[in-house]
């Protein structure tokens, strides 16, 4: 009997190692796989940012819509080569010049700021760099939206 209990632990023993050691190489693996290896770099070119939401103003939200057109230059830095924005109906066309920065983690998230406000976002890379998830992160403001990677963006005026 003594035999069989010792034999039983042994077992179970090695069945916990066994098991521990498969949980670590999953762990492992699927760390390895999950990375997501964004840098600076990985945002570079042209695209289009069409964000919706509101401006919260002396306590009252005001619909807000964007079409602006972002080129980063893989280093931190992007300039805006056009921006419509729409504030509770009043359209604003913004001139070529506007400029940013921004920083990208590896795990695909980090922050993005136009340089005039100055407007701050927080961001999340997908799909190697084809789209942004963007929010706002500016008091009295709920907008989002995404921006979307383009061959070329439309002649500047």
């Amino acid at each position: 009997m003594k035999r069989l209990m010792k034999r039983i632990i042994s077992t179970l023993t090695s069945a916990t190692s066994l098991a521990s050691l498969l949980g670590l190489a999953m762990t492992i693996a699927i760390s390895g796989t999950a990375r997501a290896d964004c840098g600076l770099q990985t945002l570079r070119g042209s695209y289009v940012f069409n964000p919706h939401g509101f401006n919260i103003v002396n306590g009252a939200a005001q619909p807000i819509a964007v079409l602006e057109g972002i080129d980063f230059n893989g280093d931190g830095t992007l300039t805006v080569p056009f921006a419509t924005v729409s504030i509770n109906g009043l359209i604003l066309h913004f001139p070529p010049g506007g400029m940013g920065t921004y920083t990208l983690n590896q795990n695909c998230q980090g922050t993005l700021t136009f340089n005039n406000g100055p407007i701050n976002y927080d961001i999340f890379v997908r799909s190697r760099g084809s789209e942004i998830e963007m929010i706002e992160t500016n008091d009295n403001s709920v907008l989002n939206g995404t921006a979307q990677k383009v061959l070329q963006l439309p002649p500047r005026p």
